[in-house]
């Protein structure tokens, strides 16, 4: 091989084809780590083929070196343990800053035994893991280096360098970091977890983080109509050559328009679709009477209310010393507001009764909407309408 052969590799690909070529590599590492990792290993959402599955980590060994066992029980850490000192990854106590530029080094010293032994159950332990993926995990990306200088040259180094920054500056640093401080969320639920974007394409659906910490065992990540997510895509591709198969897309309910009573199926319902409701409370009841009152305040006042659906609706956890200050006013100049701000703490009680017994949690959930229709208040009435439409699919609730 001559210098001029060394330069451009054997293939000699012009710069253009060699970005393009990345872009490809690269989203297929991050198809490997969301498909194969996180959605069928660590919270088994998705079953794949055991030849894509066995495929996805082989790349991974090839571009990453990370191990099946060790990214599963990590990430169930992260989820049994959220927002807690023993989050292994948490900006909310370690800091933004922290999480994006060493998020890597936080992933490395949460892998302890004890941590692996206890989250990492149910993943691959056969002569493959055991001979090559974990007992060489450099074998793989030193092939990939070596493939990648003899195919392009000088510029394999690039390519390889950008492989292996791929998932620690993506993964570790901008999902574990900016996708729980930084963006909208859909759902009110007990992190701090966020949608970076409504569009999951970078990062194959990961975007959605907030999506996914409220249904942590959906295979698809998007819930509104604007969102996309990347992964779901591929997912629906490789169903139809029965390469993948979702578990689960969500919570199993179903809605009944002409249902007026409330029985068990209605607890079950809503209890499944708990964060839909709580979202739906937050549009439908405390908007539109947050909006009225800003309509009949002075210019003061409504500058407080406007903030009104934010605060009032936010977990409470999330809530700051300036948040529980507006709570407090808001509560002291608006009545309604202060009635449906209460009803709301007094619902979210309600589905944290779902570890007792059913005739509590249904003798709770009956007195709840009872209440709320003798408020007088008229979203609230349609919003128990709403409630009382929901029931169980097909087979009757569990005993």
């Amino acid at each position: 091989m001559n210098l001029l052969d060394w330069w451009y590799g054997l293939v000699g690909l012009s710069i253009p084809a060699v970005v393009i070529y990345t872009l490809i590599v690269t989203h297929l590492t991050i198809m490997s780590v969301t498909l194969y990792l996180h959605r069928h290993s660590a919270h088994r959402a998705l079953d794949l083929h055991p030849a894509l599955a066995f495929f996805f980590r082989a790349w991974l060994w090839l571009t990453t070196g990370m191990n099946t066992k060790q990214w599963t029980a990590i990430h169930r850490k992260h989820h049994a343990l959220v927002e807690t000192e023993d989050d292994p990854h948490s900006p909310k106590i370690y800091g933004l800053k922290e999480i994006v530029l060493r998020g890597t080094e936080y992933y490395r010293a949460s892998a302890t035994e004890e941590t692996l032994e206890k989250y990492g159950k149910g993943t691959p332990d056969d002569w493959w893991e055991q001979h090559v993926f974990t007992a060489h995990s450099f074998w793989g990306i030193g092939s990939m280096m070596a493939a990648n200088l003899l195919l392009f040259g000088s510029l394999g180094v690039v390519i390889w360098a950008v492989q292996m920054l791929w998932i620690p500056v993506l993964a570790a640093g901008v999902i574990n970091g900016v996708g729980h401080a930084i963006g909208y969320r859909n759902f009110e639920t007990p992190d701090a977890s966020t949608n970076i974007v409504p569009w999951g394409i970078l990062i194959g659906g990961e975007e959605l983080h907030n999506n996914h910490h409220t249904y942590p065992n959906s295979a698809k990540f998007s819930v509104k109509p604007w969102e996309f997510d990347m992964g779901w895509f591929w997912i629906r591709l490789f169903s139809i050559f029965g390469l993948a198969k979702p578990r689960s897309t969500g919570p199993v309910v179903a809605r009944q328009d002409d249902k007026a009573h409330i029985d068990m199926d209605t607890v079950w319902g809503a209890l499944n679709d708990r964060f839909r409701v709580m979202s739906r409370y937050a549009e439908s009841v405390v908007g539109p009477l947050a909006k009225l009152e800003i309509r009949a305040a002075d210019a003061a006042t409504r500058r407080l209310f406007r903030r009104a659906k934010n605060v009032l609706c936010r977990e409470e956890m999330l809530v700051r010393e300036r948040d529980r200050r507006d709570i407090k006013a808001i509560l002291e100049s608006s009545p309604i507001l202060k009635t449906i701000y209460e009803k709301r703490l007094e619902l979210n009680a309600v589905w944290a009764k779902r570890g007792g017994s059913r005739e509590d949690l249904l003798h709770a959930f009956r007195n709840w909407c009872v209440e709320a229709e003798n408020t007088g208040i008229q979203a609230l009435r349609e919003f128990v309408v709403e409630l009382k439409s929901y029931t169980m699919p097909l087979a009757r609730s569990p005993a």
